[in-house]
């Protein structure tokens, strides 16, 4: 999935929503533990309730490789399951030398070799470019660089002053030497709201993954008051206030009108932008 036909889902679905598939299995609804893959089941209900809502979906894989073989599978299955219009994210934050990488690359890329073809992959800048170009590497493949964090600790390091730039700032510079607005996003946490403006100065043209939205308390207006630009230039995500918006029977309906709530929020900021 190329930018344009990324922002043409935006504008078909009124929304620029990922979802977060982050399931623990202590968390899932008692009633599908009676299911071989209970996480599965449960991601399946929570993809079939809400793909009309949002553009994209977000494995983060330390859920999944944390049950070994099993969790792959499901990881590989719940891939499966993904409908073919939806951006797919695997939150994998790799990044190692040219090598390694480029085995991660093909974990997440190549179908024939792992049975999963993830749009994109979430790429950690700290061993520099010889880490990330292996991923570029992928036709239609997109890397999404770590800049601003959501997390507290991201303070120890991400913003550090380096001469006339902080480091995510430099991250955001140097890497667009890399590769192009169309094969490249950045994660922006919604939890670093003052920082957008400076960040679309720097990156005018970028999609930006948010993570930060809903339980970690940021603020779709706020995030979307310097974030948006001509293609919306945003993929906000939401996790636990989704999947976990109840462990009844109802798990998926209530995940699908949390989705709605913040569809219909995106909507009016869309429409209030002249973006559809």
């Amino acid at each position: 999935m190329n930018k344009e036909q990324l922002f043409e889902q935006i504008q078909k679905k009124k929304s620029f929503l990922c979802i977060g598939l982050d399931p623990v299995l202590d968390k899932l609804p008692k009633h599908l533990l009676k299911y071989n893959d209970p996480i599965l089941e449960f991601n399946k209900q929570l993809i079939d309730a809400t793909h009309d809502l949002c553009v994209a979906y977000k494995p983060n894989t330390a859920f999944y490789e944390s049950r070994g073989v099993k969790g792959w599978e499901t990881l590989v299955n719940t891939w499966k399951h993904f409908p073919k219009e939806v951006f797919t994210i695997a939150d994998a934050k790799r990044g190692d030398i040219g090598n390694t990488s480029a085995m991660y690359a093909e974990a997440f890329f190549n179908e024939q070799s792992s049975e999963m073809s993830f749009d994109s992959v979430t790429v950690a800048p700290y061993m520099g470019e010889d880490s990330v170009s292996p991923f570029l590497t992928h036709k239609d493949k997109w890397v999404i660089l770590l800049a601003l964090t959501s997390n507290a600790g991201s303070k120890d390091f991400q913003v550090k002053q380096s001469e006339d730039q902080k480091l995510y700032e430099q991250v955001i510079t140097t890497s667009q030497q890399w590769a192009t607005s169309n094969q490249m996003m950045y994660v922006v946490g919604a939890t670093k709201p003052e920082e957008f403006q400076n960040i679309r100065q720097l990156a005018p043209e970028h999609f930006l993954l948010v993570p930060g939205v809903g339980a970690q308390g940021g603020s779709l207006t706020e995030v979307c008051k310097f974030g948006l630009n001509s293609q919306c230039g945003l993929l906000v995500n939401a996790a636990r206030s989704i999947i976990y918006a109840s462990n009844g029977l109802d798990f998926a309906e209530k995940a699908r009108e949390e989705a709605l709530l913040l569809q219909q929020e995106m909507e009016q900021i869309l429409v209030a932008n002249q973006l559809i």
